[in-house]
């Protein structure tokens, strides 16, 4: 271990080692193999880096930093992360599996997440109110929320930092950010940035380590203000849980079983393109995967047709390569997990058309799967599995569609594949998602804001808003009368 690259925590503006001395490697889910090692936090780790944040809110060199000038922090951190994008891509492709074509250009795209929030920084404004009392002059400003704790998956790290870092630090916060402990190593590379960028010491601190010792203390730390977590139902509950010690507010993006729809009078190479998409990019590691197709009865055997015909050119191989489509899984839990759920939906009496088993290879590879459903209560409809499985059922009414799309605990991304406009906007309206995509699938941009129903969480991410999540509003009364304040024992 001693020849892996090692990583560090970033505490108040510096590197250091975990106080405990704990340290976990991260393996090559394309080899099997470890590769780097990570220091891990320790509750005085957390007591320290929140404490550095609490003091950051307090030192003049941010609290009275110009709203303007938090702006051009972040535009120069938006330059940083789109020259290092290739090499921050590499480690997040060698730590996690995820395609480096993917990693690297999402990275460079992040930038402009950054770039968003850094041109709404000093646009952040309060109102003078219109009050209903003679002699008063009532304003409201927003002031930030104070110290927020942002806790990031392995699965889309940069992008799903970016929609958390970008609003808290534009609104004034300092942040500590949580990486995962499986796959922390861009996290951790990525607080280099964040040094070179020139915040000031404690604003940002990057940390990881386990449940045990580093998420609960985080998570219930007493002078946290919000939490901002993206991850699993399961672990959103003890997440909300530990909330309750401390009352931070709370936004949660958890997973999803996302429908896309396809109508008859689709386009049969857009819809196969768009389930394709939805399923076997990024290997299917995505929260909005589209794993739920509900097809039009009458196209269902073309549509099948027309994906197996298109899978024949999917490249599955080494996540480095520009040529390769889909890599392998970041962990083999969850290849266990998808052998079991295909084996149930077997059993069910599902029809797997292609792949259907891990790939007789080093590393976490599962074959792109096409399962043709039984019928609604078949496994792969309702597990997500989080790798290339795409699951299909067919529909004979628009009526039954819905129902079908909506027959989930879930509601984050939703699809529509149609050429009536009428029909799109209907359907639409009636899924139950926080997104949906028509006629295409998984586009993301820091102007639309992301976020789901139901088990899926709540609260949105991006777009003009979610600059406010990180704010309390302030409302300030003057009395602009000479006479002095009248009856104390009468509420005016």
């Amino acid at each position: 271990m001693t020849d892996l690259p090692h990583y560090q925590l970033f505490i108040d503006g510096a590197f250091c080692e975990g106080s405990a001395g704990q340290v976990m490697a991260t393996q090559n889910p394309a080899t099997g193999q470890d590769w780097a090692t990570f220091a891990c936090a320790s509750a005085a780790d957390v007591d320290r880096a929140v404490a550095s944040a609490a003091r950051a809110l307090d030192d003049p060199a941010w609290r009275d930093m110009a709203q303007t000038a938090r702006g051009k922090l972040l535009y120069r951190l938006a330059d940083l992360i789109e020259q290092n994008a290739q090499d921050l891509g590499a480690i997040e492709t060698t730590d996690s599996g995820k395609l480096l074509a993917e990693t690297s250009s999402q990275t460079a795209y992040v930038g402009d997440y950054y770039r968003y929030y850094a041109g709404l920084a000093d646009k952040i404004e309060g109102a003078v109110l219109p009050i209903d009392k003679p002699d008063m002059h009532v304003f409201t400003r927003r002031e930030p929320i104070g110290i927020v704790v942002a806790i990031v998956p392995w699965n889309a790290q940069m992008f799903l930092t970016a929609t958390k870092l970008g609003p808290a630090l534009a609104a004034g916060c300092a942040v500590v950010l949580k990486a995962s402990e499986v796959a922390p190593a861009p996290m951790l590379e990525f607080a280099r940035l964040i040094e070179a960028a020139g915040f000031p010491p404690g604003v940002v601190s990057v940390i990881t380590g386990d449940a045990e010792n580093c998420a609960i203390p985080l998570t219930r730390h007493p002078d946290v203000d919000r939490i901002a977590f993206t991850g699993g139902p399961d672990t959103a509950r003890h997440v909300v849980r530990n909330s309750a010690e401390n009352f931070a507010v709370t936004s949660l993006e958890l997973g999803g079983k996302s429908p896309i729809v396809v109508f008859e009078d689709a386009d049969l190479d857009g819809a196969a393109n768009g389930l394709i998409a939805g399923n076997f990019g990024a290997s299917g590691q995505s929260c909005v995967a589209g794993s739920r197709g509900l097809v039009h009865r009458p196209i269902l055997e073309n549509l099948i047709a027309r994906i197996t015909d298109k899978a024949k050119g999917i490249v599955v191989g080494d996540p480095l390569e520009q040529a390769t489509h889909v890599g392998p899984l970041c962990t083999n839990a969850q290849v266990a997990r998808i052998k079991d759920t295909l084996a149930k939906a077997t059993a069910q009496g599902a029809t797997i058309h292609m792949g259907g088993a891990p790939l007789d290879r080093a590393g976490n590879y599962m074959a792109p799967t096409l399962v043709e459903c039984a019928g609604p209560d078949t496994e792969t409809l309702h597990v997500e599995m989080f790798g290339p499985v795409m699951s299909l059922i067919p529909f004979d009414t628009e009526e039954e569609a819905i129902a079908l799309a909506n027959d989930t605990p879930f509601g984050l991304g939703s699809g529509v594949f149609t050429q009536n406009l009428a029909r799109a906007h209907r359907v639409s309206a009636r899924l139950k998602a926080g997104i949906c995509w028509v006629n295409t699938y998984r586009a993301i941009s820091p102007i639309a804001p992301f976020g789901g129903y139901n088990q899926s969480g709540y609260g949105r991410e991006a777009g003009l808003d979610a600059i406010h999540d990180y704010t309390r509003t302030k409302t300030t009364w003057i009395n602009t009368s000479d006479s002095p304040m009248a009856n104390p024992f009468v509420m005016r």
